[in-house]
């Protein structure tokens, strides 16, 4: 692995994430944790409150010493007007969560989020399953929606709290040429069933479910991290169950970051995984 920078980078050596509130993030300890494992000792990685409005304005501050972005809520959307190109991965849910600017200055999306969740899935063992389930239909659903499109072969049920919600993930579906069947959130202790869960939900929502694992499950994906474990990783695991957390994703997802932004590859995985693990220890 080479620990130099790249002639490509020279000059450009800064980046941060974006998003508000922001104080919380751990993307700064895990992008730090790789330049240090990279030898990149002349990179920056910040942290900025920035809200939607204040967006514009900021990306168009930054000199020509930035090398790119993470962007988290409530900017992966606000994000897009700004960019000069969009891979077709961030484009399928209208979602950018990395910005890189190129040497002659251009800004270009990408969502790292699905191929990082494919990876942390694959870290498991899981790389296609023949069918799994949904919990929750928010922003992070629709990313989730994306990644079983590309190694789930059978039916995918999404359960929601509304009709609405309902609808949404439907359309999703259809966007991504995925067949959707969804189901009621009453009923979602069905879910835990299937060969794979993806529980999308804010803290606290699968709780009750917790109850309803059954004896032998199969994968659990919970995308939280903070606090962790959730009640129903907890009792997963205790079932013997395989479970990946959202640290996993967003060590990963924060991989191919550092890829882009860097030139660096392969990125340090490990190294990345340790500091955010040491770091939620001592919140």
């Amino acid at each position: 692995m080479s620990t130099t920078e790249p002639a490509e980078h020279v000059g450009r050596h800064r980046a941060a994430v974006l998003g508000s509130p922001i104080a919380h993030s751990l993307s700064p300890v895990l992008h730090r944790a790789a330049y240090e494992a990279l030898g990149l000792t002349e990179w920056t990685y910040d942290r900025f409150d920035v809200d939607e409005a204040a967006l514009p304005a900021f990306v168009d501050g930054l000199g020509a010493d930035w090398a790119g972005l993470s962007l988290t809520m409530p900017l992966k959307r606000a994000v897009i007007p700004l960019l000069d190109e969009i891979s077709e991965t961030a484009a399928s849910v209208e979602t950018v969560n990395t910005l890189v600017f190129t040497e002659d200055g251009r800004r270009v999306g990408d969502n790292t989020d699905i191929p990082g969740m494919v990876a942390a899935l694959r870290e498991r063992g899981v790389e296609q399953v023949e069918s799994a389930a949904i919990l929750g239909a928010g922003a992070t659903a629709s990313s989730a929606l994306a990644t079983l499109a590309r190694i789930c072969t059978g039916e995918i049920v999404a359960y929601v709290r509304s009709e609405a919600r309902a609808v949404e993930m439907r359309q999703w579906g259809e966007r991504l040429d995925v067949g959707v069947r969804t189901a009621d959130w009453a009923d979602a202790a069905e879910a835990l069933r299937f060969p794979l869960v993806v529980a999308t939900t804010p803290t606290g929502a699968t709780d009750a479910l917790a109850a309803s694992v059954p004896e032998r499950p199969a994968t659990l994906f919970d995308v939280l991290y903070d606090p962790w474990p959730t009640q129903l990783a907890a009792r997963w695991s205790m079932f013997g169950g395989a479970v990946v957390s959202g640290l996993d994703l967003l060590v990963h997802q924060a991989v191919l970051q550092v890829e882009q932004m860097t030139g660096q590859v392969p990125a340090p995985v490990e190294a990345m995984r340790k500091a955010g693990e040491h770091a939620l220890a001592h919140r």
